[in-house]
């Protein structure tokens, strides 16, 4: 059987130990022959320029070949069946590497597909984005156990996989979301029940008090833009700005995915300060995926 990666929680036992080969692969600029002779398919449904460039770059210095599908060039999503389309592509390909909307697309390619499936975003989670983020984290203080992270704004598909990444890395997660863009909340009651210190508020003001990390997203994501106006309006006071950067512990720091939209998430004052790690998130996302990739394929 492939091995998947779809959520955080799927490392199971070699959670800390990804962490750890992914400092590793960085400090080394690590290259191999791991994927000489395999062929990854990277399948977006949505665009992006973090994730499309830190997968490719990745599979070539593991000695892969990729090819970029969009619905735009295949069948996918249109006239065919999924579970037909992951059928065919298992056959040409090695693994799918996949950035789409519903989950329950994933569900199917792995139902369907014979070769591992990579979650590379979904609207239910972003988990190699925040696996990189618990990398860009680790590099600093190793005992993640010993933080306090913040998450101001959406309870989106960040906010999703940073309450998968507190249930396995057993940081403290305080999430602050306006009424009626909360996370997961079966998620949530899952992660409380397991013993995660996860904490749900209003105030971002309470969920930043003594944070480690402050971490924020757009408050219209790709797809939502139609919203843009009702957030603002729904999001006004989540702006991570200096004063709320204040309330954190001594050397916080600030967290964004990218892209970020100076002015609304957060002030330009704090996204251009030393405290702004946002470049070493982005940069972290190659040497973190290709860890991943390493994970899957030593299956």
């Amino acid at each position: 059987m492939p091995r998947h990666f779809i959520r955080i929680p799927d490392l199971g036992a070699d959670a800390a130990a990804l962490v750890r080969r992914a400092k590793e692969m960085k400090d080394s600029r690590h290259r191999s022959d791991l994927l000489a002779g395999k062929v990854l398919v990277l399948i977006f449904e949505k665009s992006s320029t973090r994730t499309r460039l830190s997968f490719e770059v990745g599979i070539r210095r593991l000695g892969g070949q990729c090819i970029f599908m969009t619905p735009a060039e295949s069948q996918l999503g249109r006239s065919e069946p999924l579970k037909d389309t992951a059928r065919v592509i298992s056959r040409y390909n090695d693994a799918m590497i996949v950035r789409t909307y519903g989950q329950e697309k994933l569900e199917q390619l792995m139902q369907y597909g014979s070769v591992p499936v990579i979650n590379a975003l979904t609207d239910q989670g972003h988990p190699c984005q925040v696996m990189s983020d618990v990398l860009t984290m680790y590099e600093r203080e190793p005992d993640l156990s010993a933080l306090k992270v913040a998450w101001i704004g959406d309870g989106n598909n960040m906010a999703n996989s940073f309450i998968e990444a507190a249930m396995v890395y057993g940081f403290s997660l305080s999430l602050a979301c306006p009424e009626g863009y909360d996370p997961d909340m079966d998620l949530l009651t899952k992660a409380r029940k397991g013993g995660a210190r996860v904490a749900l508020t209003r105030d971002p003001a309470e969920a930043a008090l003594k944070a480690d990390y402050i971490n924020t997203d757009v408050w219209a994501s790709m797809g939502q833009e139609a919203e843009q106006k009702k957030r603002e309006k729904a999001f006004a006071g989540f702006c991570v700005d200096a004063r709320l950067m204040s309330l954190a512990a001594p050397g916080a720091r600030f967290m964004h995915c990218l892209p970020a939209h100076r002015g609304e998430e957060v002030s330009e004052e704090v996204f251009e300060s030393p405290a702004s790690i946002v470049f070493d998130q982005a940069e972290n996302r190659l040497h973190m995926q290709m860890a991943i990739m390493e994970w899957v394929f030593s299956a």
